[in-house]
């Protein structure tokens, strides 16, 4: 059974004033959690600085990926910029078109092909579309078929070590055989609940290591308030 598109429905209602409701967020790991639905229709004023710092770097032919509402490549095309904006969500793409986004398409960022981009947008944890850690190389190396010479990526994460307890020394206990920032979702919008689906937090260690080990260099732009950061990745 194909999972219902619930930031898509989401994001319509919001947008036609259709009696909008939160997004709630299900996990094995930890408690329940709200994603309130005005939130995917911010301007840049009221963005966290790391999506800020991402939208004043990017240049060139610029794609915006998982790009919900639309709300950073709206940005970007009122700045003049070459952006195209895609999203798995056909009802998120419905309204970033209603916007008046230009170029915006259903797409799966991991399907894309005979492109390529001078800046690769993965914002609001980025990284999470890679799934689990085990799937970073075949991630680079799509970066490398869909990038043009001399360009980046902007990616932001988390390091979700802060939700673990430590100990007197400053450790904490994880499960070896995972990952700490692997995590499975859920969400549910109104009386409608998605499949189950991986999201991947990345540490910046860690992506660092398996950038260089996939031959790009990687870059700490700037930390956020709450153990997030901004990364900018290039081929070496």
């Amino acid at each position: 059974m194909k999972s219902p598109d619930i930031f898509g429905k989401a994001v319509l209602d919001y947008f036609h004033k259709n009696s909008p409701e939160d997004i709630i967020v299900f996990s094995d790991d930890f408690d329940e959690d709200i994603i309130p639905v005005e939130y995917l229709f911010r301007n840049y004023a009221t963005m966290p600085l790391l999506e800020q710092k991402a939208l004043d770097l990017a240049e060139g032919k610029i794609l915006d990926v998982g790009c919900c509402a639309g709300s950073h490549a709206l940005y970007l095309q009122e700045k003049g910029k070459n952006i195209t904006a895609i999203d798995i969500s056909p009802g998120a793409i419905e309204v970033a078109r209603l916007r008046g986004i230009k170029n915006a398409a259903v797409q799966d960022f991991f399907n894309l092909k005979n492109q390529e981009f001078d800046t690769v947008l993965l914002l609001m944890n980025g990284s999470g579309i890679i799934g689990k850690l085990k799937n970073l190389t075949d991630f680079f190396n799509h970066l490398k078929n869909i990038l043009a010479p001399n360009g980046k990526i902007l990616i932001d994460s988390s390091d979700l070590q802060y939700l673990f307890d430590a100990d007197e020394d400053g450790g904490i206990w994880v499960n070896p055989n995972q990952y700490y920032g692997e995590l499975t979702y859920q969400i549910q919008y109104k009386n409608e609940k998605s499949e189950k689906f991986d999201w991947l937090y990345i540490d910046f260690n860690t992506l660092e290591f398996a950038a260089e080990s996939n031959g790009f260099t990687c870059t700490l732009l700037k930390k956020g308030e709450h153990y997030d950061y901004l990364a900018m990745l290039k081929l070496s």
